[in-house]
């Protein structure tokens, strides 16, 4: 963890990243296709009461119980926020509705910075080689490395399980029983969100396409870089890169008080 710590710097809580051992992942996955469903369903206007509204009482994402409604609400406002005042949550619903191909790294990488004991488990996924055997015990044991005697093993392969159904479903693994590390597919969406990532933690300059956040894009730096590029002729982030100096700004996903509260931060 230690490691990881490095490369996402010092995670920012007002901007709705979430820090400590604790996270979704003991009972669920990262809910792609439930998050698909919601956000399909409702407007980028929708205000956080609205989103809990259609989960619970409109039972949008057609669960059988109010319990199990209940639940759902909770676990995706744990991973997403769910709440356009929230950052992270803001950004992605905007970048979400631009990029249909980025939707399932827009949503990993937004898990990930909320979620714990997800960025616990990507040091059993993210460095092994493309086609290796990646088993729930190797997954296992990066969440008890990291977390000594917080969970039980039982617990801790209950994390596994949840946590390889959550990489199949970003595509960085792919499998049913037996998952082998698969590729995750870029986009510049989904790479402009991996830099802003950065960018909140602190990161600048070059260091920000070698974070935490850019390696989950599963791409080269240089492949990093032509994704910029194109975000950039886009119009979501401004980038430039002159010599061996990277400059990188967000003025079209950010606003005059997002800067001034990064600002503040820095």
């Amino acid at each position: 963890m230690a490691m990881l710590k490095q490369q996402f710097g010092q995670l920012p809580l007002k901007f709705g990243f979430r820090d400590g051992n604790r996270g979704t992942h003991t009972s669920r996955t990262m809910m792609l296709a439930e998050l698909r469903s919601l956000l399909l369903s409702l407007p980028a206007s929708t205000a956080k009461s609205d989103y809990w509204t259609a989960i619970i009482e409109e039972n949008i994402l057609g669960k059988k119980t109010t319990a199990t409604r209940r639940l759902s609400a909770q676990r995706l406002s744990e991973l997403y926020a769910l709440d356009p005042n929230v950052l992270l949550f803001r950004i992605l619903r905007q970048l979400w509705e631009i990029d249909e191909n980025g939707r399932r790294l827009l949503a990993c990488l937004c898990a990930n910075a909320r979620d714990p004991l997800l960025r616990m488990t990507s040091e059993a996924v993210l460095p092994i080689a493309e086609g290796e055997l990646v088993t729930t015990a190797s997954i296992a044991e990066a969440v008890a490395k990291t977390t000594g005697e917080r969970f039980n093993p039982a617990t801790c392969q209950k994390i596994a399980r949840n946590a390889a159904s959550s990489w199949t479903q970003s595509g960085h693994l792919v499998g049913h029983s037996n998952k082998v590390r698969g590729k995750a597919k870029a986009t510049p969406a989904a790479a402009a969100y991996a830099l802003l990532l950065g960018f909140l933690c602190g990161m600048r300059g070059d260091i920000l396409f070698d974070t935490y956040w850019t390696r989950l894009l599963d791409v080269s730096a240089s492949q990093v870089d032509l994704l910029a590029f194109e975000a950039s002729r886009r119009g979501w982030i401004d980038y430039k890169h002159i010599g061996a100096v990277a400059e990188i700004a967000f003025t079209g996903l950010l606003t005059t008080a997002d800067l001034e509260a990064i600002r503040g931060q820095d």
